[in-house]
């Protein structure tokens, strides 16, 4: 087949989807397709990659500079994200209130670019990053929270899942990429590399394997039944891409993801949560001690097909750690991989390209020092005592949120998202509490108490809570 030909009947076919997508609901807010384009760009490339403008000579300069088109587009959003949350009368102070540890982060954050040697770049990236927020505050203030945050994720792997195979087989001159040393044929797709596309589909797959199992109580419904055929399609073409792209950790992760899923939609686990609350916790730190007592981590590489050093991150860990960062403060934000050290790390690792430390922790502690990942962790286990409260009262996000937080958590192991990153913008749309009024209610709860109270009142009588016929 042409890949003109290819293009088109992707394109005509992503439109019907979309214009007839059976889980598709009308209520959500057209506002929402400003964090979709967000975390479009997020998990894909630049809209200069895109378009092949603004070319700079050196990755370096374009590591410090970035790009003027990128930067309108990156500025537009945040603009119509502050205006979306203004027009909806955002509560702001019972936002920094109910996420307190988030606010302190992010101001420490802030804080940082004082002793960052390059300051107006780590405030610059500040600022684009803050733009992470806005976009998820979108989302969970829409007026529909829960099919808020379906339809975001929904949209962004109807785009990115076909789109990224379409590339690989149809135009591999952008789907493919060749790695440095040996020469083997990488698959990207739409992204810039296999790891970001692993966890394109590994988003991807824990979305719709829960999607699935918590739509599965009503598959006698006609609609209901169309969209879990549409899940299982994406699944298996996610599946599919993973494949492709060979991305250990992310295979890794998917499965537990799921693992973690399916364990909250128990029979059993449902009137007990606390069990799978006490259990994560415990598996979670049995492999800590698994890891710096016996060095597991090399184990499940070669379980993997990957080699003991993790392709190479444990040599870089040493050479970063040894590095000698002030250990209490950091860099700056993100202001690590700028300038003398990024030579340096260049010229260790020649050819290597590497602009992360390829560890969400390591990563953190290099820009913000110890405090900074003192904060992280604060947010973490707020976030993880959030979640549960959410499970407890069977909120229907709650399974998908823990899985997140405990992927985020073994993802960081080997990768960097604890910034400007798809795995953790997902993470945030279940970590995040958003003051809401609810008509009817207390004027003042957290998004996940309004959804409670919208599945409470589907499910009574009309006649029960004063409606009629």
């Amino acid at each position: 087949m042409p890949s003109s030909l290819a293009l088109l009947l992707w394109f005509v076919s992503l439109v019907a989807l979309l214009r007839f997508d059976p889980a598709r609901d009308k209520r959500t807010s057209l506002a929402l397709w400003i964090p979709i384009v967000w975390m479009f760009i997020v998990a894909t490339r630049l809209p200069s990659q895109w378009f092949g403008s603004g070319q700079i000579e050196t990755v370096s300069q374009a590591l410090e500079e970035g790009n003027s088109l990128d930067r309108a587009i990156f500025a537009s959003l945040i603009v119509l994200s502050i205006v979306i949350l203004f027009l909806r009368s955002f509560n702001w102070g019972s936002f920094f209130a109910r996420n307190f540890f988030l606010t302190i982060f992010l101001l420490f954050a802030l804080t940082s670019v004082v002793w960052s040697d390059f300051p107006f770049v780590a405030f610059k990236r500040w600022f684009r990053d803050l733009g992470n927020y806005l976009v998820i505050l979108v989302v969970l203030s829409d007026p529909q929270p829960l099919e808020a945050v379906r339809m975001v994720l929904r949209r962004l792997c109807y785009l990115l899942i076909p789109f990224s195979i379409l590339l690989i087989k149809y135009f591999p001159q952008i789907g493919r990429m060749y790695e440095f040393w040996s020469g083997n044929i990488m698959f990207v797709g739409a992204t810039t590399g296999k790891n970001m596309l692993g966890v394109v589909c590994l988003i991807s797959g824990v979305y719709f394997f829960w999607d699935i199992l918590s739509r599965w109580p009503d598959r006698k419904q006609r609609r209901v039944r169309l969209t879990i055929l549409v899940n299982l399609v994406l699944f298996a073409m996610t599946l599919y891409l993973l494949e492709l792209a060979n991305s250990a950790t992310s295979k890794v992760c998917l499965v537990l993801g799921c693992l973690v899923v399916a364990a909250a939609n128990l029979r059993l686990m449902k009137r007990h949560t606390g069990i799978l609350k006490v259990s994560i916790p415990i598996v979670l730190c049995g492999y800590m001690m698994l890891q710096f007592g016996f060095g597991i981590n090399g184990e499940i590489a070669g379980m993997v097909g990957r080699n003991a050093n993790l392709t190479g991150r444990t040599d870089l860990w040493v050479f970063l750690l040894g590095m000698h960062t002030n250990p209490a403060l950091g860099t700056g934000y993100e202001s690590f991989w700028l300038g003398p050290r990024l030579a340096a790390v260049w010229a260790k690792f020649v050819g290597s390209g590497i602009n992360e430390a390829h560890n969400g922790y390591l990563e953190t502690y290099l820009n913000l020092g110890f405090a900074g990942l003192l904060l992280l962790s604060v947010f973490l286990f707020a976030s993880y005592r959030s979640v549960c409260k959410a499970l407890s009262s069977g909120f229907t996000l709650a399974p998908f949120s823990l899985a997140l937080w405990t992927v985020l958590l073994i993802y960081n192991v080997t990768e960097s998202a604890f910034k400007v990153h798809p795995m953790w913008l997902t993470f945030l749309l279940g970590a995040i509490v958003v003051p809401r009024r609810v008509e009817g209610c207390a004027p003042d709860v957290s998004t996940f108490d309004s959804i409670a109270v919208s599945e409470r009142l589907h499910a009574l009588p009309m006649e029960s809570i004063g409606w009629r016929r």
